[in-house]
């Protein structure tokens, strides 16, 4: 007879509890514990069982011992999927993307689905039709390959189908909708999500096949469902973007086979996504006239340079305190670099509105905006417009001094390629730089002034 379990669980982390509690310990929050029955019972027919293999008791081996050959990665259609997962789709591996409702994640999986020609696919939907799926696939310019659909939430009857079809990659969307027998509380709870999670994990590893997963998120951003969620899989994406702009980025927030650091630029279109080759070209707007408080600079996602506008507005505050805003930079960096330019570079910025603005939607973290953030904000200040064919790459230290960053190199060449004639960069970058391989005219500065001077002042 099944032996029944009443625990309770924090609906925001995930966090176990035997009685209910007011605030969850974990996460803080309030009143988010809810009651779930959990019964244990043998497994059943259409379970994911253990292979003959795995009966063994493992036994400790020297690293030196162990055996390794390096696994093919299986390339899918989209460059960019590609370069976010490290260099294509590894076997066994189990892929989490999530996103808000709508984004564009189930889109972006069945373009990859329809797109693996010669590669048996099985998508598995919990919350469309087979109707549904087929329309969205014909508006998809991509020729039908080996893929078949399947309509289920039952893990139980995914995993029969499963055993006798053997696919070569598994897509479910979305693990919230999954449903396991083995636990009694409803699709979507901590409980839930946790067993059918550990249930794909398993099949994947032991038979080999990728599993790509989709999850939803909530009001905050952050997935849903328990944080072990993130743990248990091998790479986690998020899928990015603004339903009033047509871009999408794809970002590694956890990569067990490649960098935590790439990015992919798509563009939403009515045929489905399409791949964004040069963003810059895309993150820099196309003006008739030189406006003042716009500046250039270049910023690198991963191992891809990117040349982004910073746009700046400053004036004057009629309203008591000052305000600081910025959409796409970090609020406390922005102050402290205010703070530089009124110390060092003597402008009165004390009482004046700041507004700063990164196009395109994107959120930087690269210091090596600083500058490109410096110049638009004097530009707009001394109401000077930087000419369109100038960037900027360097950080900005405390004392006003003008910092050097990494990769300077592959920053240059995609200015030169973009077509702009003049980059400011640190003059400690300059060491081991081949000035006469390049097109563009390199200006290296160590102080802000330096800067000032040759751009807004002639």
């Amino acid at each position: 007879m099944a032996k029944t379990k009443t625990t309770f669980f924090c609906q925001n982390c995930g966090t176990q509890a035997p009685k209910w509690l007011g605030r969850c310990p974990a996460c803080g929050e309030w009143n988010t514990f809810v009651e779930e029955v959990i019964t244990k019972e043998e497994p059943v027919a259409g379970n994911w069982r253990p292979s003959a293999t795995t009966k063994t008791a493992a036994k400790p081996k020297a690293i030196h011992a162990i055996n390794y050959e390096e696994q093919e990665r299986t390339l899918t259609p989209d460059d960019e999927l590609n370069r976010v997962l490290g260099g294509g789709i590894v076997p066994g591996s189990l892929v989490l993307i999530g996103g808000e409702p709508g984004i564009g994640k189930s889109t972006l999986l069945l373009q990859i689905a329809l797109g693996l020609n010669d590669t048996r696919v099985l998508y598995v939907s919990g919350e469309e039709s087979e109707q549904q799926i087929k329309m969205r696939a014909e508006r998809l310019p991509v020729p039908v390959s080996d893929c078949y659909i399947m309509t289920e939430t039952s893990t139980q009857n995914i995993f029969r189908t499963v055993e006798h079809f053997e696919p070569e990659v598994l897509i479910i969307d979305s693990i919230q909708t999954m449903h396991s027998s083995l636990v009694e509380s409803g699709a979507g709870s901590v409980s839930q999500v946790r067993e059918c999670t550990a249930e794909f994990m398993k099949y994947a590893k032991e038979s080999g096949t990728p599993v790509f997963l989709v999850g939803h998120i909530t009001k905050d951003g952050s997935l849903a469902g328990p944080k072990v969620l993130e743990h248990m899989v091998d790479t986690v994406l998020t899928f990015e973007g603004d339903r009033h702009t047509t871009y999408r980025l794809l970002r590694t927030t956890k990569n067990r086979f490649g960098s935590t650091s790439e990015l992919g630029i798509y563009e939403m279109q009515g045929t489905g996504l399409r791949q964004v080759t040069n963003p810059s070209e895309i993150l820099i707007s196309q003006r008739d006239e030189a406006l003042s408080g716009i500046a250039i600079g270049s910023m690198v996602e991963g191992n891809r340079p990117l040349l982004i506008e910073i746009q700046a507005l400053v004036s004057i505050a009629n309203y008591g305190t000052p305000q600081r805003s910025s959409t796409g930079f970090d609020n406390k960096r922005l102050q402290m670099l205010l703070a530089v330019l009124e110390k060092r570079g003597g402008f009165r910025l004390g009482q004046q509105d700041v507004f700063l603005n990164v196009a395109g939607g994107l959120k930087v973290e690269d210091p090596a905006i600083d500058l490109s953030v410096c110049a638009a904000i004097v530009s707009s200040y001394e109401d000077i417009a930087i000419p369109s064919s100038v960037a900027f790459a360097a950080e900005v230290g405390l004392g006003g001094e003008v910092r050097a960053v990494h990769r300077v190199e592959s920053r240059i060449s995609e200015a030169e390629k973009l077509g702009f004639k003049q980059i400011f960069i640190s003059k400690y970058n300059i060491k081991g730089l081949d000035f006469d391989s390049y097109k563009i005219k390199i200006k290296p500065v160590s102080k802000l002034d330096e800067v000032f001077q040759g751009v807004l002042m002639g």
